[in-house]
């Protein structure tokens, strides 16, 4: 079997898709690919959130704070805090939340 019949890929909005690359009870990786333009909306989850850029650019909105992060960069979104973004230019995130998104499953 696949990775992708284990954690399929899911449409997950306009231009962006996901998939989840592992999980556990306590935390989750997920690979999240945007095309130029997409958009992340604003929402905000009682998980801890890491990212890191795998590629492209993004602007990153966490509690009304707008910045920008590029390939390389990374960052921790607190729990509850309201975040989303927007691609700059086509690009990859690597997400990890703790505890796990079941939301996701």
């Amino acid at each position: 079997m696949t990775e992708d019949q284990i954690f399929p890929w899911v449409d997950a909005g306009e231009g962006v898709r996901r998939r989840v690359l592992a999980h556990t009870p306590q935390a989750m990786t997920v690979e999240v690919v945007f095309q130029k333009g997409a958009v992340g909306d604003q929402h905000n989850h009682r998980h801890v959130q890491t990212i890191y850029v795998a590629s492209g650019s993004f602007e990153f909105t966490v509690d009304g704070v707008a910045n920008r992060y590029d390939a390389g960069d990374s960052l921790i979104i607190p729990s509850d805090a309201l975040h989303g973004c927007k691609a700059l230019e086509n690009g990859k995130l690597i997400d990890s939340f703790s505890p796990r998104r079941d939301d996701f499953l």
